[in-house]
Formats: structure tokens, sequence, C-alpha cells
């Protein structure tokens, strides 16, 4: 018999009955029934139930154990009475009599407990990581996150793509975010980066004729910690295809990203329409770049409704430059209690509130009448058009807000997912995909300047010509993919020529000189013969997420920092030594230099 296990905690069933077994693992409960002791013994696999009564030889040594201890138990295999069966457990038909134990691990009092799922501070969590992940929740994200990952990979070979691995250490690169810088030792004052991305590398790739490339890439971006992000590091399914358009990477990554979810959520169903959404429609009708489609709900623009009305808060509005009202219908939200409240959720994002008309039947029982105080300013014939317009009828109601759409946007995507969720129009236990395509390729920046707004490796849409016209109607080959509010892809046809590249980068003020120093491997390898190519990079973390149904990415990772960007575990990061920086030829300055 092996010296530690015979079986695991989740092998035994009625069919090892009678047999002398071993098996090892942690304590995960102790019972004590008057006389007779019981221990949940659990490993990777499972639990298996122990007992010893006092005749037991093994009696003796049970007493002394406590929760989290780490044991090896010897035994014989026994069937559980019929009414003592538990159909939950895999070993729910029978039990383990003990008539030996060895003690293989003490465990010190718990800081938090393991069994159950009781909720503890995420700073102790995270401190104790190690007992976090013996929890069966962590422990069923941990291997849902392992599985994710085999399968992206066979899925991908049977795509016929092959895996490349790429550098860890490399040079600085404007991904968007800010890098993580590594000092040299050998060349003082040069600093390498951890790549955000192997953007670069993998455009290479498609260069040296390797035709389709994948690879799960742990990515280093230097960022402000949110629930669906990690502060520090992450991994991706980056993919990479010569000779394709845009059309084509869609049809490689739908069946893959669809199959995913199938697989794994196969109680929820993915519907297999996945629409092509422009970058402004997006933002028009949703307020998110990553709009949520299981909620209905679709904004519109009502300006004309408003224009010289008697509301005279959107009419001088309107009087201004690039200012708009906007719609936000709400199907059976007619009632001036919900109103208040939705408008009272303005106020709390910041804004001075939201406009309201609700349509109700008039006192006089002779049909709908539109209620609110913006119905009672702009009169019956524009509220009517309003209604018409947004399609609406009794017992429903619409919000507005006006402005630059910019200030208000991200306000309204907000208010339009809590009206969904609050009126029960939103779908669930269903994933909604959508590609956002046709970004722009150019943003002003709040000084004034032309910058990339998405990334700058992408061809604009029109090529050379395009940009030589007004850079902020540039749109480019850049897309996203959505899923439920969230992105989970994004990618791009990439700029291949260096003449367009050159341009593109000039005009979000970039010299050649400039491109040369940064991206001198690439502008060097599109010289010899760069094929059409095109890719994309989807986040495991966020897949895993979703598929777990949680809305904190932390609950997905092994060993995740906090929103702090700290490594409670390992205490990271730490001072380094001054024999370290003397070597690296640093110094550190103080807080308040």
């Amino acid at each position: 018999m092996h010296a530690y296990r015979s079986h695991t905690c989740a092998a035994l069933n009625t069919a090892h009955v009678g047999e002398t077994i071993r098996l090892s693992g942690w304590v995960h409960r102790v019972r004590d029934h008057g006389g007779v002791l019981f221990i949940d013994l659990r490993d990777h696999y499972g639990i298996t139930q122990i007992l010893a009564d006092s005749d037991s030889p093994a009696f003796a040594e049970i007493e002394k154990v406590r929760a989290e201890w780490v044991i090896q138990v010897e035994g014989r295999v026994k069937a559980r009475d019929a009414a003592l069966v538990n159909p939950k457990l895999p070993t729910g038909e029978i039990e383990v009599y003990a008539t030996g134990l060895t003690v293989l691990g003490e465990a010190a009092e718990l800081p938090m407990p393991v069994f159950g799922e009781t909720e503890y501070p995420e700073e102790t969590r995270l401190t104790y990581r190690f007992l976090d992940l013996r929890r069966d929740g962590m422990h069923r994200n941990m291997m849902l996150r392992s599985n994710v990952v085999r399968s992206l990979r066979n899925r991908m070979w049977d795509m016929g793509f092959n895996e490349f691995q790429t550098p860890i250490i490399t040079a600085s690169s404007p991904e968007g975010a800010r890098d993580f810088l590594v000092p040299s030792r050998l060349h003082p004052g040069k600093f390498y980066a951890l790549p955000q991305a192997p953007q670069q590398f993998k455009q290479l790739i498609m260069v040296a004729g390797f035709d389709r490339y994948f690879q799960i890439a742990p990515c280093f971006r230097d960022e402000d910690p949110r629930a669906d992000r990690s502060p520090t590091d992450f991994y991706q399914l980056d993919i990479e295809m010569s000779f394709v358009e845009q059309e084509d990477v869609f049809a490689v990554v739908q069946p893959v990203i669809q199959g995913l979810f199938q697989e794994f959520a196969p109680e929820k169903p993915v519907d297999a329409n996945w629409p092509r959404i422009a970058y402004r429609d997006s933002l028009l009708w949703y307020g998110s770049d990553k709009p949520d489609l299981r909620n209905p709900i679709k904004m519109q623009v009502v300006s004309e409704h408003f224009a010289g009305s008697g509301f005279a808060v959107f009419a001088k509005l309107l009087e201004q430059e690039g200012t708009q009202i906007r719609a936000i219908p709400a199907p059976k939200g007619g009632s001036r209690k919900f109103c208040d409240r939705m408008n009272a959720f303005a106020q709390q994002q910041g804004l001075p509130g939201m406009g309201y008309i609700f349509w109700r039947e008039a006192e006089d029982k002779s049909g709908m009448e539109a209620a609110g105080p913006l119905a009672k300013n702009i009169g019956p014939e524009r509220t009517e058009a309003i209604r018409q317009q947004l399609g609406l009828g009794l017992g429903d109601a619409a919000f507005f807000l006006g402005g630059k759409p910019e200030a208000f946007e991200a306000v309204a995507g907000r208010a339009r997912n809590v009206i969904g969720e609050e009126l029960g129009l939103t779908e669930k236990d269903t994933f909604r995909f959508a590609w956002i395509v046709d970004f722009p390729m150019y943003e002003k920046t709040d000084d004034g300047k032309i910058d990339f707004s998405h990334n700058p490796f992408s061809m604009p849409q029109g090529g050379m010509e395009a940009l030589n016209g007004n850079p902020l109607d540039v749109y480019a080959y850049q897309y996203d993919l959505a899923c439920n509010g969230y992105e989970l892809l994004s990618g791009g046809i990439r700029n291949h020529k260096p003449e367009i590249m050159f341009k593109a980068f000039e005009l979000a003020g970039y010299p050649n000189s400039e491109v040369e120093k940064r991206f001198g491997g690439m502008v060097k390898a599109f010289k010899y013969g760069a094929p059409p190519h095109g890719g994309c990079a989807a986040g495991i973390d966020r897949i895993v997420m979703l598929l777990a149904d949680t809305t904190n990415i932390r609950e997905v990772i092994m060993f995740p920092m906090n929103q702090r960007a700290e490594d409670l575990l390992m205490n990271a990061p730490s001072e380094p030594t001054n024999d370290q920086l003397r070597e690296l030829r640093l110094r550190v300055l103080p807080k308040d230099a």
C-alpha cells in the first residue's frame, strides 16, 4: 500500500465495502456524537466521512485532532445505513471506520474558517490566501480557471493555431497604461519594461511567416484597481493571424468563445447572434462601449422635442453647440415613486438630476395622460410625440438627460442598467455578446492635442488617404467583444505599412525619429515584407469571472493583489536593500521630495 494513500477522498463507494484502505488529507470538521467521533476528511478531490468509536484503536488519537490538521487514516470501508446516506457527496453511501491515525501536520488556531462559506474581510482572506483557497467555493473557482485555460488551448490547436512564447523582459511601449519598469544592472540608467501585451512580438511572428499564433500570455499594467480588473498583472488569450480581414477574425473567435461558454455554463444559453454595433451607436444607445444587451432598453436622441419648448433648462442647453437631449425609456416604470428614486440616483452620480415623464390613466378616465414636471412644461403635443418615438404606453416612463454627451453619457448608461434591473427587464442566466466596431482612431486630449484613442497599431479605415483629412473623423479597424456589460476581448487589423504607420504616429505628435526609437524592431521588419495581419486578445480572468458568476475578479485569481496593489501574503511591494540599490545605481527619494 502507498505510504500516504491508497485512494483519494472522492474515490470510495459501495464497491469498496469491506476493504482496508488508507487516506490522507485535511480535517474539514470534527463532530462528537457522544462516544462516536466523526471526521470529514478533505483532499483536492473530495470528502470522505471517517468514524471511530471507543473500541477503535484510533479513538484516542482522533480525539486530539483539530480543524485543518493534515492526517493519514487507515481503516475499513463500511456501507452507511440507508437513512444516513448523503446524496450530495460522491462518497455519501460509505464511511471509513478508522483503525489507525497519523498526524502529518498540525495546524495552529485558524485566523479564518475553512469549513463553510462565511464571508471574511478581504484583507484577512488575502493575507491567509492559502487558507482561503482551501474553501470549497474558491477551490471550485481555481479548478474552473484551470479547465478554462486547458479548453482554450485545445480549441486554438484545433483551429490550426500554434502556441509560441514571447519575452517577459522587453522595451517600454505605449499601450494605454503605465509600464512596470525594471532597472538594468548591466546598463546603469536604462530600464526594461514588463510587457503590457505581446503586441509587437506577435506582429513580428506574423512577419516571420508563422501565420497563426496564440499564447496564454501574462500581461503587466500599472493601473488603478477596479472590481473587474487586476491592478498589476493579468492573463489573456493572445491571437494573431496573417492574410485576414476583420470578418475573418470574428469567424475564428466566435466558435472558440461561444463554445467555451457553452462548455462551462451549459445551463445558461448563449445567444448565437453577435451583432456588430458601431462605437458611436453603442455610446448613444447604451451609454457604454461594453453594453449589457440582456437589458432591452435603448436610449434615443429627443432633442427636437425640447428645442424652443417651455422647458427652459433643456431649451437653452440646445442653443449651445454640441449638446443633445437623450431619453431613457422605462417600460413599466410609470410611477412617481420610481421616477423620484431615479432622479435621486442621478443626483448621487453628480448630476443635477434627471427629468422624467410618465404616462398614467387620466383622472376623468377619458384615456391616457402624461404626468410629471416636464410634461407640464412642454405640453401635450410634444409629450405625445416623445411617447410615440419611444414606443411607450400606459404605465411607462421616460427619463431625460441633456448637455454635451461626454458629460452625461456614463451616468446615462448606469441609469439604464439600474432601470433595467429594478423593473425586471434585464434577462437573467444568459450570455449576450456583441462586437463593438468602428472605433475612432484619435481623440482630443484635455489640453487640445490629438492622441490615439485606442491601440496605436491598428490600421486606419481608408489607409493613407483617410489620414490626410481631419484625424477626428478617422475610424480604425479596431474592435471589442462585449458580454453582459464587460469587455472580454479587444483587437484590430494591424497597420503593416511603414509609411502609413509613420503618418499615423505623426498625427499623434510622434516624429519619425521617436517611432524609430520606440518601435525600431517592428519598423525594420515592415520594410522587409509584412503580410496584412490582425488579431485580438481575450481577458482570461474576466471570462472566468463571468463563468463563475462573480463580479470580483480577485475571486478567480489564485494569488491576487488587493485594491492598493499590495500582495499581503508575500509582503510586496517591499523596500530594496542598500546593496540592491547600489548595485543598480539607484537612489530612492523620500516621499515628500
